[in-house]
């Protein structure tokens, strides 16, 4: 299970200021301490400062790439943040995102080859994003085929179904699970991704729905996922999924968890 962790989000108030500030000990603290807790990515986010953006999600790579061993998922939806961010970062990356819409297409393939990224690929089109299962099915499916035809190796591509909160779509976690195992069922190889928060999003206790979603989500296929490592609930969770799923030989890493007390309720 691919574990992207998502601190460092100025959508965080912390995130927000320390990159306002030019917080180097925050944001390698939050960096390592999201490491130590299982993840595998950095996802690193400004968006919110909008014209700013550049600068800071610059400052954030270039700051992480200096102190901390461990690759980035570079998150932004300008192609010219994602490419000036690459330049930093170098090869082995993640980018989040590319998606059917052509102008975004074309401006990111180009980056994604250049520098042997992963990519976290999105189910939208010209249109937006689409809420109806058959229209995101066929949307997903001919990104896939468009992004092998054009040469990106199937491990590199995460499929994201764009989850819909269910506070305002009701079969929204529906629609996405399935979306997640019809995409792995056409298309060995290819990974399924996604960013677990958007289930609950507008609803009181969300790390309880997340951590359900994120269990049924992993039933249905789901191999990478986007998420708070600190949640020490989660994790656990998440532990204890993949081993009722069969993906814990001999239950070895259940065992590990336990012994690190890493289970504790």
């Amino acid at each position: 299970m691919l574990i992207i962790g998502e601190r460092l989000n100025t959508s965080r108030k912390q995130a927000a200021e320390a990159a306002e500030k030019f917080a180097a000990t925050f944001i390698k603290a939050e960096a390592e301490a999201q490491l130590q807790a299982g993840a595998h990515f950095l996802d690193v986010n400004a968006g919110t400062f909008a014209e700013r953006e550049m600068e800071y999600l610059l400052w954030m790579a270039k700051t992480l790439r200096a102190e901390v061993d461990a690759p980035l998922c570079i998150d932004s939806s300008d192609p010219v943040v994602i490419r000036e961010a690459l330049r930093i970062c170098g090869k082995g990356m993640m980018v989040n995102s590319i998606s059917a819409e052509k102008d975004t297409y074309a401006a990111v393939l180009p980056l994604i080859k250049e520098h042997e990224c992963k990519v976290v690929a999105l189910c939208m089109g010209d249109g937006g994003i689409p809420t109806e299962f058959e229209n995101k099915l066929e949307i997903g499916c001919e990104l896939v085929e468009t992004l092998l035809r054009d040469g990106i190796a199937a491990d590199d591509i995460y499929i994201d179904p764009l989850i819909m909160a269910v506070s305002t779509a009701q079969d929204g976690g529906v629609v996405a699970l399935r979306m997640i195992q019809e995409v792995r069922n056409r298309y060995p190889g290819v990974h399924a991704v996604c960013g677990l928060s958007n289930i609950s999003f507008g609803l009181p206790e969300r790390r309880l729905l997340n951590r359900i979603f994120l269990v049924a989500a992993m039933s249905a296929g789901l191999d990478a996922v986007i998420l708070d490592p600190l949640d020490k609930q989660m994790m656990a969770s998440l532990i204890a999924a993949k081993t009722v799923l069969g993906r814990d030989e001999y239950c070895s890493q259940y065992l590990a968890a336990f012994r690190a007390h890493k289970l504790e309720q």
